[in-house]
């Protein structure tokens, strides 16, 4: 789950100013968690306290009012009888990875990919949107080829991910549907070498960074086995005393991501 963290911290200061090349200082002075992180940590929160999801993201999510929610989302946050408002944005996929790490068996893990996203997000295309891409973690998580991840998803969510991150780049907008940044999130991993280069690919294409990264960044922690050390010291480093906390105790339980060879980790 660091993972997505960091790549929502690192892909922050882009998010209104977009870039279009990877050779990016990776943590700008400017550099903060968003509304990403407290969500994602917000999910974590519920799984390792037994809370429901809702009652996670609202405790969690008023403590940061200022975070960057959309305007959709803020509504709800704070309204006395909050109720899912059918959006379809990439808020639900980029909060939910910490599912992926915390579950094992697939359907458990759409089970509970949907149960966090339709207290908000309760369009047919965000309960798809999570449920991409805590497949896509666990699946990475548990040995599965970029092959094999590909094609399972491909499948099941009917994604273009015959694309290329080349390919994407000089004419991918900002774009903060599901439909129109999952794939590519996913796509950022896939075309990848190792975590950082997943985080660089997603920030690159210049949309929504801060979620693009989150996302790839999730998934490209659980199959390449962490993150490198100086970027989960920097985590810890940005991170408050009360969100550092959610990730230490979630670390200590969940923390149990693999190591394959460079082999293994190609798309065959």
């Amino acid at each position: 789950m660091i993972g997505a963290i960091a790549g929502d911290i690192i892909g922050s200061v882009y998010e209104h100013g977009p870039i279009k090349r990877k050779d990016f200082s990776l943590f700008d002075p400017r550099c903060r968690f968003t509304d990403d992180s407290v969500l994602t940590l917000a999910t974590a929160k519920a799984i390792l306290d037994g809370q429901g999801y809702q009652e996670a993201l609202l405790e969690t999510g008023r403590r940061y009012p200022d975070a960057g929610y959309g305007g959709a989302f803020i509504h709800w946050l704070f309204s006395p009888d909050p109720q899912p408002y059918n959006s379809w944005g990439n808020g639900s996929a980029m909060r939910v990875s910490p599912v992926g790490f915390a579950f094992d068996r697939v359907e458990e893990v759409l089970t509970e990919a949907r149960k966090t996203a339709e207290v908000t997000h309760n369009h047919p295309e965000g309960i798809k949107g999570a449920q991409a891409t805590a497949l896509a973690v666990v699946l990475a998580r548990t040995g599965a080829t970029k092959r094999e991840i590909k094609s399972e998803i491909r499948g099941r969510f009917g994604y273009d991910l015959e694309r290329s991150v080349e390919g994407i780049r000089p004419t991918y907008p900002f774009d903060v549907s599901c439909q129109g940044s999952v794939p590519e999130a996913i796509i950022c991993f896939l075309d990848s070498i190792s975590y950082e280069d997943a985080v660089r690919n997603a920030v690159s294409l210049g949309g929504d960074s801060d979620t693009l990264a989150c996302i790839a960044g999730g998934i490209a922690e659980a199959f390449y086995g962490g993150v490198p050390q100086f970027i989960a010291d920097k985590v810890t480093e940005i991170l408050d005393e009360y969100l550092k906390g959610i990730a230490g105790r979630f670390a200590a339980r969940y923390g149990r991501v693999g190591t394959r060879t460079s082999e293994a980790q190609g798309v065959e």
